[in-house]
């Protein structure tokens, strides 16, 4: 059972240093703490599924949100909050030329890459965007030099969206 631990930790730890979203982090440790565990009591099953889950909520819920802001504000890193909070509004890359509705491109996000439109004319490769609104999983994205920082972008341009979001922030 101990390989099985381990194996636990290990393939979540993998899984955190491709999202960074600081979950999977505290999965790995209650698993690898429940591998030390049944090391030394291997018939304490219910012991070491306890210590996973305790160690993996307290992380989430105690520890996460700190880490969260150090690494942000150390590393210059994006923690998702959510499935889609926080990323309106954020910086990203074009992966590919990114166009209208019918040619649709890639940009890279927080260590992800996302589907992208283009919330004006087609945005050529290696340019960096603007997450301006959401459409389902795909972003509204806009050149940075395009946009005046000097006054706030109150409101996208407007999205054709079939499940009610339309896009607009307030």
């Amino acid at each position: 059972m101990v390989i099985a631990w381990v194996a636990l930790g290990v393939g979540l730890l993998l899984f955190e240093m491709h999202h960074m979203a600081f979950y999977a982090l505290f999965g790995a440790i209650g698993a690898l703490a429940a591998a030390v565990i049944d090391a030394f009591l291997p018939d304490a099953i219910l012991l070491q599924v306890l210590v996973a889950v305790v160690l993996t909520v307290l992380g989430v819920v105690v520890a996460r949100p700190y880490v969260g802001r150090v690494f942000h504000q150390h590393r210059g890193g994006h923690v998702t909050r959510g499935v889609h909070g926080g990323l309106v509004g954020q910086e990203a890359v074009a992966l590919d030329e990114i166009g209208d509705d019918h040619s649709i491109g890639h940009v890279r996000l927080a260590g992800e890459r996302w589907l992208a439109v283009s919330g004006g004319s087609n945005i050529p490769a290696g340019t960096p965007v603007l997450v301006t609104a959401l459409r389902g999983t795909t972003l509204i994205v806009w050149p940075v030099d395009a946009i005046d920082r000097s006054t706030p972008l109150l409101e996208p341009p407007h999205t054709d969206a079939s499940d009610g979001a339309d896009g607009r922030t307030t």
